[in-house]
């Protein structure tokens, strides 16, 4: 998450996206698989796995020491997310057993880049391969995201371009920023392996929040280009695609091969 300040209302907003949600998830599933072929064309593994899959179980004593406090509907969704992580890395040739953490980073083995998302008992994983320079990140959701968690990912100056979409639409476009910029968040802040995957803390880079990182909507509706605001160094493209309820988004390189994916995220 973003932010120890924001946590708890980052959590609430999420909750009220996930809603209802836990339907959906064989659905979205299925339509995640549909993704691999033009995932893999950009460089990226992806892995799935439901909460439910009794496959999901610790895979070494790091995971189980992670997994043994918490209660029963956090654990499955962790060990679903280092599931969906192990198959995400084995798709582009890394047979991965366990995968500790530090603090609440997951630690991925040395030249790999990954990330792992998860809402309403599905979680999904990207990963890079050695050679594909560049951070990974992704998030799913699943659900509704209300309006008024607005102010808790935009800053003033995005706004208008949530509220020209007019009263129907601009749910599906808060749902879509806010998926965005978690995705973009994760590749810059969200794993520690030192591989280009998030390794550094977010106060080094100047971003506190969701907030901090400016969106630039795709003119084709399909993402966002990012900016940390304060560092015209940090440029990253964000691809948005309508999975289910809800969307998935994934971090792909300014300049890298574009992503056909479907329809637009609205």
């Amino acid at each position: 998450m973003a932010s120890e300040t924001d946590a708890a209302a980052y959590d609430t907003a999420e909750a009220h996206g996930g809603a209802g949600a836990g339907g959906v998830a064989a659905d979205a599933r299925a339509e995640l698989e549909r993704l691999r072929a033009p995932l893999a064309a950009a460089g990226l593994g992806l892995g799935v796995a439901l909460a439910s899959d009794p496959a999901a179980r610790p895979a070494g004593p790091a995971e189980a020491a992670a997994a043994a406090g918490m209660i029963p509907d956090r654990r499955r969704e962790f060990l679903a997310g280092r599931l969906a992580a192990r198959r995400a890395l084995r798709s582009v040739g890394l047979t991965c057993g366990d995968v500790p953490r530090a603090g609440r980073r997951p630690v991925f083995p040395p030249g790999y880049a990954a990330s792992i998302t998860h809402d309403a008992g599905l979680a999904v994983a990207v990963a890079r391969p050695p050679g594909h320079t560049g951070p990974a990140g992704c998030d799913l959701e699943l659900g509704r995201f209300p309006l008024e968690a607005a102010r808790l990912v935009l800053r003033e100056d995005e706004e208008a371009w949530l509220h020209d979409a007019g009263p129907a639409l601009a749910p599906a476009r808060l749902r879509a920023v806010f998926s965005a910029k978690e995705a973009a968040w994760k590749a810059l802040y969200g794993a520690a392996d030192g591989a280009g995957s998030g390794s550094g803390d977010a106060a080094e880079g100047g971003a506190r929040d969701l907030r901090d990182l400016y969106a630039v909507p795709e003119p084709d509706g399909g993402g966002f280009r990012f900016r940390r605001r304060g560092d015209d160094g940090v440029d990253l493209r964000v691809c948005v695609c309508p999975v289910a309820a809800g969307v998935f988004s994934w971090v792909r390189l300014v300049g890298g091969a574009a992503v056909d994916s479907g329809a637009g995220y609205v």
